[in-house]
């Protein structure tokens, strides 16, 4: 029998506010606003106790737990299917089981790959459904290697958002993000880093959004994003056109040009 867990709670405003205020962007948030696409992952939060966490600051047990001692834990992907937002007012639920897992040897040494499965309800209707890709790594494997030299983008609009410290600490606590990698900078050299870490989460869900803002409706698609190579801050991060057209998927790329995250739309399996 498959695990799994599930939690109820009624969609507030305050988080829509909050992360609105961080990316200063006008969006409704009162009872009957719809939440705008993918920041759902402000909501519906695994909230551990504080002996629940490793070193790391991830939970040592529950969906998903770390294969073994000292893996290292990174967030790879995923992709978010949505039939219809959620409500600002009215009670939801989300359910949380492992979809699948899988053990590769990588560039960096041996990797354990889980997909995290939660479907979302809300007036006894599936709203969201969401798998997120997990990769574990073995312990004392440094950063993942650099970008490749990135292609020149599409023309066509673009969003830059300056990320500092202060933005890291305010997103970990908008979506719970106990990982240390964002905002302990005497942390990071452990897991091979020489900066904070810029979220991944916070690149696709930007990625996202700069469709949302240029007319593109993701309700009823689903958004795909891999993240490709870490983005280290602070810095000014740009989300750019996908090579096929913002109409197809976007791209966030680092200060220097590096692509870091890629995104996709399409039409649901």
């Amino acid at each position: 029998m498959t695990e799994t867990t599930t939690r109820t709670e009624v969609i507030a405003a305050e988080p829509v506010e909050s992360l609105a205020a961080m990316l200063e962007v006008r969006v409704p948030f009162t009872a009957g606003s719809a939440v705008p696409p993918l920041w759902h992952w402000m909501f519906l939060l695994d909230r551990r106790l504080q002996s629940d966490l490793g070193t790391d600051g991830h939970p040592t047990s529950g969906i998903p737990a770390p294969p073994g001692p000292g893996r290292r834990r990174m967030f790879a992907g995923g992709r978010v299917t949505t039939y219809a937002p959620l409500v600002i007012g009215e009670s939801a639920t989300k359910v949380t089981s492992i979809a699948k897992t899988a053990e590769k040897e990588g560039r960096t040494g041996p990797l354990t790959f889980v997909t995290v499965l939660q479907e979302i309800s809300q007036g006894g209707e599936l709203v969201i459904r969401e798998e997120q890709d997990i990769v574990y790594r073995a312990p004392g494997t440094g950063a993942l290697p650099p970008a490749p030299e990135p292609p020149t983008p599409p023309a066509g609009p673009t969003l830059s958002l300056a990320v500092d410290e202060r933005m890291l600490f305010r997103f970990s606590a908008l979506t719970y993000n106990t990982h240390r990698i964002h905002y302990d900078l005497g942390y990071v050299p452990t897991e091979g880093y020489d900066g904070l870490v810029i979220h991944g989460p916070l690149q696709a869900l930007l990625m996202g959004d700069h469709m949302r803002r240029e007319g593109l409706d993701l309700v009823g698609r689903t958004y795909g994003y891999r993240l490709v190579s870490p983005m280290v801050g602070p810095q000014t991060l740009t989300i750019v056109p996908g090579q096929e057209g913002l109409d197809h998927g976007a791209e966030s790329r680092s200060e220097a040009g590096a692509i870091c995250a890629v995104s996709t739309l399409t039409d649901p399996a």
